[in-house]
């Protein structure tokens, strides 16, 4: 029973995470909620068949969410750094790793943890 508390705990956050760096780019709509609760699904799956990928469940939401978005809408996150001459969006770091961050690799630089987009420092 504590295994599938922690699965859900994991997933519930990821799924948080997800959705606020979704509303620091104001793009959050029910179409894109829809993809992140599909994304979510899609995850609860994979952990299932590899329980000890659940510290990867943030990353492997936000890049599954950002494939998607890319897919039906366009870029997202856009890079907040290299300015909008040179559109691109960030990239989620490590792509299978627990702590994942948003990563400008034109620049090469952290933008933000994954969660964190619209928190300002």
């Amino acid at each position: 029973m504590d295994e599938v508390n922690a699965l859900e705990q994991a997933l519930h956050a990821a799924r948080a995470l997800i959705m606020a760096d979704l509303a620091a780019g104001d793009v959050v709509a029910p179409e894109t909620v829809s993809l992140v609760e599909e994304a979510v699904a899609h995850r609860r799956w994979w952990v299932d068949q590899w329980p000890d990928g659940m510290p990867f469940v943030a990353g492997l939401v936000a890049q599954d969410v950002q494939d998607a978005v890319l897919e039906q809408y366009g870029r997202w996150p856009l890079c907040p750094v290299c300015g909008p001459d040179d559109p691109h969006a960030l990239d989620v770091e490590p792509e299978l790793g627990p702590d994942p961050h948003w990563v400008c690799a034109k620049a090469g630089v952290v933008v933000s943890r994954v969660g964190e987009l619209g928190v300002r420092r």
